[in-house]
């Protein structure tokens, strides 16, 4: 049985995970962490039976208490950092799915669990249909190299563009490069109407309103057509199926992966 701790598990991410981690018959919640609902049982929590682990504030000392291998973190960008730190020194093995970390975050985490020799997954999209997207995408790009990105989010999501977005650009500027697009003499006659751009020219659309969870859609013209790749999560638990597979995997590595797809793609 892997022994699981859930950072943020009081969130509508960190919940669903939690009902995903209870169903997993070779995964074991061992501690949950959150600073809102402290010292209530997490099956309470959920609205059903207590299952005997409750809620704590303090990270450090829930995971050197618990046992915890792994802990899932689905906070906020101005707290995973840490997060991922602290579990990282507590020898604990890091499944990251929250998003708006810096580069320096990331090198630092990834410097910290080269030296511990502990794996670390952190992944922007945990949906096997939005890793699919990409890769299209990615095929797509040699063909259609005028390309622009819509992602929509709830409107509680605290980061813009989304960790997607920006890891869809990334892949898409590792096939294509640099490429200009667009009228370069336009004019934005309200700032930022166009998105924001990537180095690399790629502009990024953002939308936040409540009734979206996670949508986003990869835009290709060329003359006289388009072409859209999209995938839409319509609920969260599009997403649990990716989690615990990162939790299955991040046994077995040693230091970061950065995004799904490395452990499910050949």
């Amino acid at each position: 049985m892997i022994k699981v701790a859930i950072c943020g598990v009081s969130g509508r991410m960190g919940q669903e995970v939690l009902k995903a981690v209870l169903r997993a018959d070779d995964i074991e919640l061992c501690s949950a962490i959150d600073v809102q609902n402290v010292g209530q049982d997490v099956g309470s929590m959920l609205g059903s039976e207590p299952v005997g682990v409750t809620i704590s504030a303090d990270l450090a000392e829930a995971l050197a208490l618990s046992g915890a291998q792994v802990m899932v973190d689905f906070t906020r960008p101005q707290s995973v950092a840490d997060n991922v730190k602290t579990a990282l020194r507590a020898g604990v093995r890091p499944v990251v799915g929250t998003t708006g970390m810096s580069a320096e975050d990331l090198q630092e985490i990834s410097e910290l669990a080269d030296k511990l020799r502990l794996g670390c997954v952190i992944a922007p999209n945990f949906a096997i249909g939005a890793l699919l997207m990409i890769k299209f995408a990615q095929e797509a790009v040699k063909y259609f190299p005028n390309v622009e990105i819509i992602e929509k989010h709830h409107d509680q999501k605290l980061d813009a563009p989304s960790g997607t977005a920006i890891k869809t650009a990334e892949a898409i500027l590792q096939r294509r490069g640099d490429f200009q697009q667009g009228l370069a003499a336009e004019e934005e006659k309200i700032e930022c109407s166009r998105g924001g751009r990537m180095p690399g020219g790629i502009r990024i659309h953002s939308v936040r309103l409540p009734g979206f969870v996670a949508h986003q859609e990869v835009i290709f013209g060329d003359v006289g057509q388009t072409l859209t790749i999209r995938h839409d999560s319509i609920s969260r638990e599009s997403f649990m199926p990716g989690v615990l597979t990162a939790i299955r995997a991040v046994m077995r590595l040693e230091g970061v992966v950065y995004g799904l797809e490395n452990l499910i793609f050949e």
